[in-house]
């Protein structure tokens, strides 16, 4: 457990929170340091500040490349998810009576968004779904004249994992753009960008990688990016910043604006370091695992996941979510109330032990007693 020891937010409490916020270790604090007092203390006087900046952006577009299974021109480093699925959303010319279809299990990041478009006169559908599955032909028939798709690939409120190669082609078949809100993905599962088929990817490294916040990360791909326009431009997304013409970076560098720390983003290098020296693979085995001993400890009336989980997502129905969240904290044990549905969720990572499993177990009896 060098990883766990490695964290200090363990040395005070048992957490289970990886699907809000992944304490960093040590080492990836350390290099958001490090790379902050380069940049302010020497760079400065050794180098053009801007220039190593842009090779340090560079050098982490193409580890995420790397770790995503893409090029590096289709990765644009972003400040979180939101930021991602609003750059695409603020990318599309839309007109009135546009479709944007989306689950009713997205996060606010994959709501509010659309939300601001229908003030434009695009439609919004939303596709209902049950205990976190989707009905194929259901959104099939919902995404037959839509101009955009997006859901999640592991959805926030139950912990599913949904079949994101088929509905990206359904979608595609329909001629919509497909964008993807995979930020619970990268870090507790292996995840293969170019597989999915996807036009554009949404993450972001502060939750299962362990990364630092502010070092998100969009995949575009490249054919789909040379028809999208952002609105928002600086030096950062186009050729030529001090040109007499405008014309956009290719690929998604055009996603990229102005000035941006290079701290989250030597966070987020080393972050992918260490979850790849521990192996995706085998932390996805060990949350299941673990996640499916929590599993087997609710009640089946009160478990709101699957009974064998697909990650390490585990969500619990309790009569005051709020009130259980705080009473479990006071016992140092840290989970996350949900709104809808209104319940308790444990986030379990790899760096979790059974101990830590049975340990939560015990203080949830009395919810169902």
């Amino acid at each position: 457990m060098e990883l766990r020891e490695a964290m200090p937010a363990f040395d005070e409490g048992r957490y289970f929170n990886f699907g809000a916020h992944g304490p960093s270790p040590r080492q990836v604090v350390a290099a958001g340091e490090q790379a902050t007092r380069a940049h302010e203390y020497e760079v400065p006087v050794t180098d053009d500040p801007y220039k190593w900046a842009f090779g340090q952006y560079d050098e982490v577009r193409e580890r995420l490349a790397a770790f995503l299974g893409v090029e590096a021109d289709e990765v644009a480093l972003t400040e979180s998810t939101t930021a991602g699925i609003n750059a695409i959303a603020g990318a599309i010319d839309w007109e009135p009576g546009d479709v944007v279809v989306r689950t009713d299990l997205e996060h606010p990041a994959g709501v509010l968004p659309w939300q601001r478009l229908e003030a434009e006169g695009v439609e919004v559908r939303v596709v209902e779904t049950a205990g976190g599955r989707l009905d194929i032909e259901t959104f099939r028939e919902a995404v037959a004249d839509a101009r955009l798709v997006c859901f999640s690939a592991l959805t926030w409120t139950h912990g599913t994992m949904l079949s994101v190669e088929e509905l990206v082609d359904i979608a595609h078949d329909a001629g919509a753009f497909t964008l993807v809100d995979a930020v619970q993905v990268p870090g507790q599962r292996p995840m293969d960008v170019t597989a999915w088929g996807a036009d554009a990817v949404a993450a972001a490294g502060h939750k299962w990688l362990l990364g630092l916040w502010g070092g998100g990360f969009l995949y575009v791909d490249r054919e789909a990016a040379s028809d999208l326009a952002p609105r928002a431009v600086g030096y950062r997304s186009v050729e030529e910043p001090t040109g007499d013409e405008f014309a956009f970076a290719a690929g998604a560098r055009r996603f990229e604006v102005g000035t941006t720390s290079v701290a989250p983003y030597a966070g987020l290098a080393e972050a992918i370091e260490i979850i790849e020296s521990v192996g995706v693979d085998r932390i996805h085995e060990r949350s299941q695992r673990l996640a499916g001993r929590l599993a087997d400890a609710v009640p089946a009336d009160r478990l709101l996941s699957p009974a064998a989980p697909d990650s390490g997502l585990v969500t619990v129905d309790v009569e005051d979510p709020e009130a259980t969240a705080d009473r479990l904290a006071e016992d140092g044990l840290i989970v996350r109330p949900l709104p809808e549905p209104a319940s308790i969720r444990a986030s379990i990572h790899a760096v979790n032990t059974e101990e830590d499993i049975d340990r939560l177990t015990a203080a949830l009896e009395s919810e169902w007693e």
